[in-house]
């Protein structure tokens, strides 16, 4: 089965330093659900930048939704990152919305009416927590209500891949379950997961996710399922 994103032989260089990333080489299956670990310092942010497009390699080749992205046009790059959310690890939430405004974002961006944006800004913003907050500002949220904003805004949309660097660093562990079965839910119903954690307590909570380690920006592939995706049934006939 084809991936849903594929990267061979990726590099990635900042300035005339050594490579953050070398040989970096996976593919992720459509609907698959994948944990990124390592140590800091061994390029998971900078992998992820190249999944959501803020960053182009020095080398190799990245295919997304089967188009090669390092030669793709920048006026182009839009619609993709249209089709990702993102979780980022310092939020990103714009500070002069409120809550609501935060989540209901991408929805106004794809071009959606307001009366069919109330209703699942509030059922999320619910979801994570949050009902009574929603005309709050960022700077009048703590980190951890932040982050519950973040992923919310991220998954509002139902993207077709998501990515999440360190999603459950600031909460509970009680919400830090409920935000897992979220993804998991997302993940269930064809979202293609990704998600960054030193948390390895976190993998047995999602079964079926396969792992991803970084070592001094090199990926080892404990499952195989990242070289080999697996097949589909309709892969199988002749």
């Amino acid at each position: 089965m084809a991936g849903i994103l594929q990267f061979e032989n990726v590099g990635l260089r900042y300035g005339t330093g050594a490579e953050t990333l070398s040989d970096v080489s996976f593919s992720l299956a459509p609907g698959s659900f994948t944990f990124l670990t390592g140590p800091s310092g061994a390029g998971k942010t900078s992998l992820l930048k190249l999944l959501y497009l803020a960053q182009r390699p020095s080398r190799g080749l990245i295919r997304l939704f089967g188009e090669d992205i390092v030669t793709l046009p920048r006026s182009r790059l839009p619609a993709f990152r249209r089709k990702i959310g993102v979780v980022f690890q310092d939020f990103r939430l714009i500070p002069y919305l409120s809550a609501y405004d935060n989540v209901a974002l991408p929805l106004r961006v794809g071009g959606l009416e307001e009366r069919e944006i109330e209703t699942p800004v509030r059922e999320m913003l619910d979801w994570v927590g949050l009902s009574g907050r929603s005309n709050a500002r960022p700077a009048t949220l703590s980190g951890g209500e932040q982050q519950r904003v973040a992923i919310a805004r991220a998954v509002i949309g139902r993207p077709e891949i998501l990515v999440a660097d360190e999603p459950t660093g600031n909460v509970d562990p009680e919400m830090a379950g409920r935000l897992l079965y979220l993804f998991d839910a997302l993940n269930k119903l064809g979202t293609t997961i990704v998600v960054a954690t030193h948390d390895v307590h976190l993998l047995s909570r999602v079964p079926h996710s396969q792992l991803m380690r970084l070592e001094k920006g090199r990926v080892s592939d404990p499952t195989g399922a990242l070289r080999h995706p697996p097949r589909s049934p309709d892969d199988e006939q002749p």
